[in-house]
């Protein structure tokens, strides 16, 4: 799965769930750059991830994405395999 693909994807979801048209996801983007991404809505992230993507996260796989980059990275991986 390419990258854009794989960040516009993204960018829909969390869109929704923050209800903020105007998110733009970077690779170097972090909970801190997006208001109301907490440790509650990091669990909503996660699960649509994992449904939106067709992938399970295991919890080091989770514990590594400190940024939306390593997050695409993690899927990246996942879906390919």
């Amino acid at each position: 799965m390419q990258d854009d693909v794989v960040y516009t994807k993204l960018t829909e979801l969390f869109r929704d769930l923050f209800s903020d048209d105007e998110i733009v996801l970077t690779p170097t983007t972090t909970a801190s750059d997006i208001d109301g991404w907490d440790s509650f809505n990091h669990i909503s992230i996660i699960v649509a991830v994992e449904t939106l993507f067709g992938i399970h996260l295991d919890t080091r796989e989770i514990e590594r994405m400190h940024n939306v980059g390593a997050m695409v990275d993690t899927i990246k991986a996942k879906s390919a395999g």
